[in-house]
């Protein structure tokens, strides 16, 4: 039956890791910079790729440049966010579902 036998316990991870795979986890740095010194071009987008990528997108950030949205609710970075999404989330409260619902 489920749930019998469930016990709730502290483990190092990182000694679990080693242990189950039998080497330390590494970082995503170590991993990127080992798979550019084997040269593995599969892993890595090609320069004219990343180019042409950007060819398209440039010009929408020039257009969202030179034209600002009206009425965008932005707010400063490290902030709590733009005032319009507070009095939203006082607008709703969660349901006996825990899903939110509108206040009318």
């Amino acid at each position: 039956m489920a749930g019998d036998g469930l016990r709730a316990a502290s483990f190092d991870e990182l000694s679990f890791y080693a242990e189950h795979f039998g080497a330390n986890p590494s970082t995503g740095y170590e991993t990127l910079l080992y798979d550019c010194i084997c040269g593995d071009p599969t892993l890595f987008q090609r320069a004219d790729t990343i180019e042409d990528g950007w060819s398209l997108v440039d010009p929408i950030l020039d257009v969202w440049k030179a034209i600002p949205a009206r009425d965008f609710p932005n707010y400063p970075a490290a902030d709590w966010g733009p005032a319009a999404a507070a009095a939203r989330r006082r607008e709703t409260q969660p349901d006996a579902r825990g899903e939110a619902r509108l206040i009318a």
